[in-house]
């Protein structure tokens, strides 16, 4: 329809742009699309729930994309905010189907952000969102969804530990975890003792809190 093929339009941008390229197509438009659609319809908690006794790890990410769509449209970079947005639906698709379910205030919020996003290039579909989730038209006058600042803070990262260049282990460590503390980490871990054997590694480049590269001696 409309929306897919605006959609595609939007996702032609920067090559260099974090986005997944396996979606600029108008079939990957509408297909996502579709999954945004029955989102909005699996949502069974009512209008107004307060979302603060939600799930707070989908409120995170949450939060985090709307921080995100934000900055991307003040940069005129609308692929990436509509990327966040498809992480986001992905998001809430695996709360609902193996997480804390379609009654949790979280997985309302995500999917009445989604629909508040999407109204700046799928109209149509984020109308037809907007009332599935019990609201009266118009999404285009919902205003931006409000971020709580202290959801934005990362209780933790990922850290990608190599061996010679080749992902070993993914590590959740502090975002302020120091370049000592987790080289020792990544060292103990069963994966990279395996690859680096019994020898000391030659060389082991920290960049915390997300990469390690270990490379054998």
């Amino acid at each position: 329809g409309v929306d897919a093929v605006r959609l595609t339009m939007v996702f032609a941008g920067p090559p260099e742009d974090d986005i997944d390229w396996g979606d600029v197509s108008p079939a990957g438009a509408k297909k996502f699309l579709a999954r945004a659609w029955r989102l909005s319809g699996d949502v069974t908690s009512a209008p107004g729930t307060d979302p603060t006794t939600g799930d707070l790890a989908l409120r995170r990410m949450t939060h985090r994309t709307v921080h995100d769509a934000a900055l991307a449209i003040e940069t005129y970079r609308f692929n990436v905010a509509v990327a966040r947005a498809m992480e986001l639906v992905n998001a809430a698709r695996k709360a609902i189907d193996s997480g804390v379910g379609p009654a949790d205030p979280a997985v309302r919020e995500a999917a009445e952000a989604v629909a508040i996003l999407l109204s700046l290039v799928a109209p149509y579909t984020a109308e037809e969102m907007w009332a599935r989730l019990g609201h009266e038209p118009c999404v285009a006058l919902a205003g931006w969804p409000l971020v709580d600042p202290a959801l934005l803070v990362a209780e933790s990262v990922t850290c990608v530990v190599q061996v010679s260049g080749k992902v070993r282990e993914r590590l959740e460590v502090a975002p302020d975890i120091s370049e000592q503390d987790l080289r020792a980490l990544a060292l103990a871990t069963p994966a990279v003792v395996a690859a680096v054997g019994s020898t000391e590694p030659r060389a082991v480049i920290v960049r915390a809190p997300k990469l390690v590269n270990v490379v054998p001696g």
